[in-house]
């Protein structure tokens, strides 16, 4: 059986240093979600996830209550998950952030799959990282399609909220 790829917590992420909790597991090291309140094993989509929940946190101000890891939707009769999705105070969905390992290139399918995902939830951003490189894009809806436009940088939480 295969086995599955671990995340080197050594890969240096474009990200600030985050406060991570790691264990050795039975299946190998894990990484505490502070979200979902469990340990997980630690691949190198985890690595990205959790360093990126700790900065959409402590840097963007993203309160931790109004994050959630895995989120299922369904899409065209298929069960699908959000990686992360961010929330209004009023629990409406606000963002979704995708994420892939640090050697995974963020290509135009990467976008697409967020794009599809966001004909369920409608929400106003897209975050999409790999620990080297993130793109945020705010969501227009005007007109008949929505229209995404890339921004220089991911907002603070209270800049989001307000549009």
């Amino acid at each position: 059986m295969p086995r599955t790829p671990h995340a080197n917590p050594a890969v240096r992420l474009n990200l600030p240093p985050a406060p991570l909790q790691m264990r050795g597991g039975p299946k190998g090291v894990e990484i505490w979600d502070v979200l979902r309140r469990r340990w997980l094993l630690l691949t190198p989509e985890e690595w990205v996830r959790q360093n990126f929940v700790h900065y959409l946190n402590a840097s963007c101000r993203v309160p931790l209550s109004l994050m959630a890891n895995e989120v299922a939707i369904r899409l065209n009769e298929t069960s699908k998950r959000c990686d992360t999705v961010i929330y209004t105070s009023a629990l409406r969905p606000l963002a979704i952030v995708e994420y892939k390992a640090p050697e995974v290139a963020l290509t135009r399918e990467v976008f697409e799959q967020i794009v599809r995902y966001n004909i369920v939830l409608r929400v106003r951003y897209l975050i999409v990282s790999n620990g080297l490189c993130h793109y945020c894009c705010r969501v227009e809806y005007e007109g008949e399609r929505p229209r995404i436009s890339f921004m220089p940088e991911i907002p603070l939480y209270t800049e989001m909220a307000q549009s």
